[in-house]
């Protein structure tokens, strides 16, 4: 792709709408990915069917495994996607197969104050709007199988409250006496909404259930898309669904959705959603864009199936994990690449003055508000107590006796004063 860099760079929007996006069957087949394995979702966006991953399972792993972590991010982010993005396309400029592998961003942050995660400047992936709203609907059908769940343990709570024990068992069923109190199995969609934070159900009478206090989550915080992205496949996906704990029953035992009997319908509202997502850099560089589990509350990386496409068809994949090391990084080894059996050959550990300055004392960092002058001067006394962080986050990664590299995301305020600072802690 010809990507006519201008200075000042324009906003990303605009660097986005200007890309000469190409046809994603082209992207694919000049990995070894045929048209006949993607399933397409238009021009632009496909999937990469599981058979092609069948077909070749005794192919070894071929590329080398990178996984971009940061340091403790400010809530404005450090920069991983973008170094993770401008990674990929610096080593595809030096003539290697690289691939990136990335989360599927929630449309609720995308619409609030955080904004999209493509990627930003000229490390994006495109198209942009596909990327941050629907892409191939996969966030929708988690959002489906969750609250199908949902509502099939409220009409049981009602139905059991009815019925006699009899009568179940003349359908073949048995109470699971759902203790009200203990029900952690909430709703979901893929919107900010604080209003549906906590809320009543079955108001208006007996004929709408039992009244009880629930609420709604972010769809991607549901443990439905961590499972997604753990699952290797179709089978490992129906049996990780049937071992999700709904709640306790009324004498403390663990309720499953296996026993409510709705597993088997989670899973086939997946199907398809199994199935990684792919994309392209602005540079043309394959993108795989799937599955997007919190690292706060769940794993914080991308899909199992997507890297193991990946290390198949690629000299370099180039993955993320949320958050800061000791948090995203961590997770990415202890979870992630237990389950996968792929480690990580690399880690790059992104940096940014801002944020080390945050972590030396300097002023809170607030989204939506304008940052503080020490922010925007050269300040290496606060910068110097901030080392500290860069050095615990590059411990962890010497721990797990991963190889490191300190990426400086640099910006207009910063200094070559204080950038030599963070290159003489990473060095120490």
């Amino acid at each position: 792709m010809s990507v006519q860099k201008l200075k000042p760079v324009p906003s990303d929007i605009d660097v986005a709408q200007a890309a000469n996006v190409q046809p994603i069957a082209e992207i694919a087949g000049r990995y070894g990915i045929p048209a006949e394995r993607l399933e397409m979702y238009g021009e632009y966006k496909a999937k990469v069917r599981l058979e092609f991953l069948r077909e070749n399972a005794g192919t070894p792993k071929k590329a080398k495994y990178i996984d971009v972590t940061a340091i403790t991010p400010t809530p404005l982010g450090e920069g991983k996607t973008t170094t993770t993005v401008g990674l990929t396309q610096g080593l595809g400029l030096l003539g290697r197969k690289a691939i990136c592998a990335i989360r599927q961003p929630s449309m609720g942050p995308t619409f609030g104050i955080k904004g999209g995660a493509a990627g930003g400047g000229y490390s994006q992936i495109v198209p942009m709007a596909d990327f941050n709203l629907h892409l191939t609907g996969d966030i929708h059908a988690v959002s489906a199988a969750h609250n199908l769940c949902s509502t099939a343990l409220d009409a049981r709570i009602y139905h059991e409250g009815r019925w006699s024990d009899a009568y179940f068992e003349k359908l073949g069923l048995r109470k699971l006496n759902f203790d009200p109190y203990e029900v952690w199995w909430r709703r979901v969609l893929d919107m900010n909404d604080r209003t549906l934070r906590k809320i009543l159900v079955g108001v208006g009478g007996i004929e709408n259930g039992p009244l009880r206090e629930t609420g709604f989550d972010i769809s991607v915080a549901s443990e439905v898309m961590a499972i997604l992205a753990l699952a290797k496949d179709l089978r490992d996906l129906r049996e990780r669904i049937g071992r999700i704990v709904l709640g306790l029953d009324k004498t403390g035992k663990q309720v499953t959705t296996e026993d409510l009997g709705v597993a088997g319908a989670m899973t086939i509202l997946l199907k398809d959603a199994l199935a990684p997502n792919i994309m392209q850099t602005l540079e043309e560089q394959l993108a795989f864009v799937h599955a997007g589990p919190f690292a706060n509350i769940a794993h914080g990386n991308s899909s199992i199936l997507a890297d193991q496409v990946g290390v198949k068809v690629g000299d370099y994949l180039v993955t993320e994990s949320g958050f800061g090391a000791d948090m995203g990084f961590e997770k990415f080894v202890d979870i992630k690449c237990r389950a996968s059996g792929i480690y990580p050959d690399a880690a790059v550990l992104v940096a940014t003055v801002r944020a080390l300055k945050m972590h030396g004392g300097g002023p809170k960092v607030v989204p939506g508000k304008p940052l503080a002058p020490e922010y925007k001067e050269e300040n290496r006394e606060l910068l110097k107590k901030g080392l500290v962080n860069l050095k615990a986050h590059l411990g962890i990664l010497r721990r797990f006796g991963v190889p490191a590299v300190v990426a400086i995301n640099a910006f207009p305020t910063d200094t070559e004063a204080e950038w030599d600072l963070i290159k003489e802690a990473a060095l120490d």
